[in-house]
């Protein structure tokens, strides 16, 4: 196994190189204020044209830079090894999913730390979760449609909406997001609900230990009314059966959660809610078995689904899903974010401010579990 070298303390040295490779115009203020707190690290900004899904060679960027760094940001391009790179102790990837570089020696064949962006994203994808459902319960595209035909008299699209208020949401995976999206469902009235891949059995196993964006989330788990557990299909059918009004998939896609939720999962949402359950899902689209779920809209086993990923993206023009009903789909921009790259290098200033003190990092990715 290759990797980099320790963490040293980057006031120590005159040549520590920050090398951010990433997509976006060079924020200048984030970048001002990691230069006042290392005066000495050299800092090198490459801007990259915004890359597909799936980690990109380094096409662009000097080798020699690669050479040099000591950290590296980026949004999916890498180095092509860890050879190449050899004095590299930390990439922080921005974004909260690193599915799409499990495969990339730098992932496989080292131990240099990876660190993520989670954390940042809770405030935009909760907004958009909550306007998504708003949006079908209170029958808003018909609204809209009336709209455009100048069309006052559509009052049939006012009726039979059902407030939030009492209704239960279903958080499947209770990380910074879901934290955000029970925050604001709370403050609408509902009952939330939480579901983890391990027991949280104890207050300190319910709070929130990553990056979170103040004033949002849920920093000591205390919102959810009951916890749920497990990685076997028993547990998660278990959660599954609580009557869920709203399902909110925010789990990472692994090799276990792929295809998570299909035909079995929906029948059982369908048998333990009269009213039937709306599915959103900003995580990734295979976690949902894509042709379950068309047949389980056309059955009527949901109320809807609002989905900002699909399998595959692009959602390629001919697909069933486009017209499956009550189904509402956005091109995986649910996380943008205007705050989004601030936020971002916010995570990366605290953990090289936590290499400074010898701490643990915020965000650190677990090879074995995948994220």
């Amino acid at each position: 196994m290759g990797g980099g070298p320790e963490s040293p303390k980057l006031e120590g040295k005159k040549h520590d190189l920050l090398l951010c490779v990433l997509p976006w115009p060079e924020p200048k203020e984030s970048l001002k204020k990691i230069q006042r707190q290392y005066p000495k690290l050299e800092i090198k900004y490459i801007h990259v044209p915004h890359a597909n899904r799936g980690w990109k060679p380094a096409e662009g960027v000097p080798g020699e830079l690669y050479k040099r760094a000591n950290i590296l940001a980026t949004l999916s391009i890498l180095p092509p090894s860890a050879s190449e790179a050899p004095n590299l102790s930390l990439v922080h990837i921005f974004s909260a999913g690193i599915n799409n570089i499990v495969n990339h020696p730098i992932y496989t064949d080292s131990k240099i730390p990876l660190t993520t962006s989670s954390g940042i994203h809770g405030p935009q994808i909760a907004e958009w979760v909550i306007m998504t459902t708003l949006i079908q319960s209170h029958k808003y595209n018909d609204t809209y449609e009336g709209q455009k035909r100048h069309d006052w008299g559509n009052y049939g699209a006012g009726k039979g909406v059902r407030d939030m208020v009492g209704q239960r949401v279903g958080v499947l995976g209770y990380g910074s997001i879901g934290r955000q999206v029970a925050r604001v469902a709370n403050a609408l009235g509902m009952d939330v609900i939480a579901y983890t891949a391990s027991p949280r059995s104890t207050p300190d196993s319910k709070k929130d230990k990553g990056f979170i964006v103040p004033g949002t989330g849920d920093p000591d788990g205390t919102i959810p009314s009951a916890w749920y557990s497990g990685l076997d299909k028993e547990s998660l059918h278990g959660f599954l059966q609580q009557e869920i009004d709203l399902l909110v998939i925010s789990v990472p896609l692994t090799k276990q959660t792929t295809h998570l939720l299909s035909t079995p999962e929906f029948d059982l949402l369908a048998r333990s809610n009269p009213n039937l359950t709306y599915v959103a899902n900003i995580s990734r689209g295979a976690i949902i078995n894509q042709e379950a779920l068309v047949s389980a809209l056309y059955a009527k086993k949901l109320r809807g689904a609002a989905l900002d990923v699909t399998d595959p993206e692009p959602l390629p023009p001919d697909s069933s899903l486009w017209s499956a009903p009550n189904v509402l789909i956005t091109p995986h921009i649910s996380g943008n974010s205007v705050n989004y790259v601030e936020r971002a290098f916010q995570v990366l200033e605290e953990n090289l401010k936590r290499r400074e003190e010898g701490k643990d990092l915020v965000n650190e990715v677990d090879r074995k579990r995948g994220y």
